[in-house]
């Protein structure tokens, strides 16, 4: 496929057919996406091919508790787990919000789930020391998962970037076996769409913006 209709058409997949993805498919995906930069060149990803069904369902328990508060949060008119505005959400409202099985079912659904980590002494998290939430050091690690996505899309599969499970990170990792310094950044379920998008939405590129300052002129042509 041309390189710009791959990046316009890639979307959340969350519905799969029954279709495998062959392991000679998952491997060519991730043998391409491995080509993702990262800090340094560290390279700092390992991936969790995870098939058997039982695992799914623990992985689906273990998403649960942060998929209810960010639903919560979400009727509640919220930014759902901001890093920024406290949440006005209580306990009992979270407690009361139902998971949607649009949640739950692509972990159950997908040919394959994969789960991404990052080795932390690998990413240079040049963020770490300002007073608000760090996003640097995941420059290491969601360009390989963007990446997987691409390639997914260039061979006819899809599927998306997930991250519900993070919010209950120490389960996964026992649940998985994952060591010390690793981190999980993302559960990306893979497999056959039951449909798939032919254009995106997105805001034009005057609207994300600003030559020379904050307050500058947007970019046009």
């Amino acid at each position: 496929m041309d390189l710009y209709e791959v990046m316009r058409t890639t979307a959340a997949v969350r519905e799969f057919t029954d279709d495998p993805l062959p392991d000679e498919v998952l491997h060519r995906i991730l043998d391409n996406a491995r080509f993702a930069p990262s800090g340094g060149n560290r390279q700092g990803v390992q991936v969790i091919v995870v098939r058997d069904s039982a695992m799914r369902e623990r992985l689906v328990e273990v998403t649960e508790p942060g998929a209810r508060r960010y639903h919560a949060q979400r009727a509640a008119g919220e930014t759902p787990w901001s890093a920024y505005t406290p949440s006005g959400v209580t306990d009992q409202q979270v407690a009361q919000t139902a998971v949607p099985a649009s949640v739950t079912e692509p972990l159950r659904r997908a040919a394959v789930v994969l789960v991404v980590c990052v080795d932390l002494r690998r990413v240079a998290a040049l963020d770490k020391d300002l007073d608000r939430v760090g996003v640097v050091a995941g420059a290491s690690v969601y360009p390989f998962v963007w990446n997987i996505l691409l390639a997914a899309r260039n061979e006819g599969f899809g599927g998306t970037i997930t991250t519900m499970a993070v919010a209950e990170e120490p389960a996964l990792k026992r649940l998985l076996g994952i060591p010390e310094p690793f981190a999980v950044a993302a559960v990306v379920p893979l497999g056959k769409p039951v449909r798939q998008l032919k254009r995106l939405s997105r805001v034009p590129v005057a609207e994300m913006t600003r030559c020379g300052h904050w307050n500058g002129d947007p970019l046009r042509i």
